[in-house]
């Protein structure tokens, strides 16, 4: 046994069994991570198919690296999946957490998560909401598991030795190095009291290498709204050069690669919006508790929520200059949108922007709309009656207007000189 193998083999063995509720995009990798330092996990989730195809080792969505940890550990018996919950130590939420119409953050599917595993719960338990959340979130739902389970004691009602220790612990972790950054980042811990954050630490100590770094639930809570927040203001300040810049006529991506050798400025990158279940979503959840005050949070969001209506009118000036020089009728001049999910070279469509411009051109336009996403085999509900997908080779070789909306490897493999359509939208600077 190696030096670290052993240091994790003597850590905290009170949790001999641990339940990942919601095998998604986080859940799934967590339940992978503790299953590979043999851990009996079971994971839980409503989706029947997702389950099935994690009982016989294989996974519902791309990310290095986890189908092998999940196939081994089905294998080696330590992760099954089931859809409803069973009794264990130690209890992970991670759930989506929508928004509802006026983005106001939508907890139903934590509260049903919260319902499902109330009976199963027994003296000892540990429970950590790792979903994005308002803050206030985990203490709502410590009352939501007083209601149901009035013959336990938890820490709102016994702050010294309750029955069930509640703590929020959210993920911080890049789609596509999900499996190395949820073993080496550090964590933020925010139990509901001292020694919630310390059961918390001592759970999450079985495979992290990062800190573990503890506080309260509500600032835990904040923290990771706060940072997603400052990630979305910053994209924003890029996305309006790249307006400003298309105005000027100059190349908003050269101008960021001078102004970055500033040695105290590091402007991001535009695209064409903001996507994914966390940056796009998680400033809301501040904006909501705090109209008044988050202005700047709130103009950042609305910058970049417009921005794929500022894509699309270009991709209009495109087709009408299109039409003009070639006598086509608008039905005739097909439209290839190059990328569909929120960022380069995953699956993942969540609030992809890249989504949101294809709806909207395919809603606009009279001919066909195609979609060129090598990393999904079908599209989404909201385009499979208006748009085609497409091969990467076909649309290179049929499309009259290209539209780069996300610099997958794939495409940026491709050099500029071989794009030979004249009307072409790039979002991304990829053939610029």
């Amino acid at each position: 046994m190696t030096a670290a193998n052993k240091e994790f083999a003597e850590r905290d063995s009170a949790f001999n069994t641990i339940s990942v509720i919601g095998l998604g995009y986080i859940g799934l990798p967590t339940a992978a991570a503790f299953a590979s330092r043999h851990k009996k996990v079971i994971g839980v989730d409503i989706n029947q198919r997702a389950v099935d195809i994690i009982n016989r080792g294989g996974v519902h969505i791309i990310e290095p690296d986890l189908e092998e940890l999940v196939k081994n550990a089905v294998e080696v018996g330590y992760l099954r999946a089931v859809t409803a919950p069973e009794p264990a130590d130690a209890f992970l939420i991670a759930v989506p957490t929508p928004f509802r119409e006026g983005h106001q953050p939508d907890m139903v599917f934590v509260e049903k998560a919260v319902t499902s595993l109330a009976p199963v719960l027994k003296k000892g338990d540990l429970i950590i909401l790792e979903s994005t959340s308002p803050v206030g979130a985990t203490e709502r739902m410590a009352e939501w598991l007083a209601a149901l389970r009035p013959d336990l004691r938890f820490p709102q009602q016994d702050t010294t030795a309750p029955d069930i220790n509640i703590a929020y612990c959210p993920e911080r972790v890049l789609p596509g190095k999900v499996m190395v950054e949820l073993i080496k980042n550090d964590r933020v811990i925010g139990g509901m009291t001292p020694r919630c954050s310390v059961r918390a630490s001592e759970l999450y100590n079985i495979f992290l290498l990062g800190e573990c770094v503890t506080t309260n639930s509500r600032t835990a809570e904040m923290c990771k709204l706060t940072e997603n927040s400052f990630r979305d203001v910053n994209i924003a300040f890029a996305n309006e050069l790249s307006l400003i810049c298309d105005e000027q006529g100059i190349d908003v991506w050269e101008l960021i690669r001078l102004a970055n050798r500033h040695p105290r400025v590091n402007i991001l990158q535009p695209g064409p919006g903001v996507g994914g279940h966390c940056i796009a979503v998680d400033p809301w959840f501040i904006v909501s508790q705090h109209p008044d005050l988050a202005r700047l949070i709130r103009t950042a969001r609305e910058v970049n929520d417009s921005k794929p209506l500022w894509v699309v009118d270009k991709v209009k000036a495109a087709v009408a200059d299109c039409l003009t020089a070639t006598g086509k009728r608008a039905a005739e001049v097909k439209i290839a949108c190059f990328g569909l999910a929120f960022k380069p070279n995953i699956d993942d469509l969540r609030e992809s922007p890249a989504v949101h411009v294809t709806e909207l051109i395919a809603d606009w336009h009279a001919g066909e709309t195609w979609a060129v996403e090598p990393n999904v085999e079908s599209l989404p509900e909201s385009l499979e009656k208006k748009v085609q997908l497409c091969e990467l080779g076909l649309a290179l070789e049929q499309a009259d207007v290209i539209v780069m909306l996300v610099d997958h490897t794939a495409f940026k493999l491709i050099p500029g000189q071989q794009i030979k359509q004249r009307w072409v939208v790039d979002t991304k600077g990829v053939w610029r």
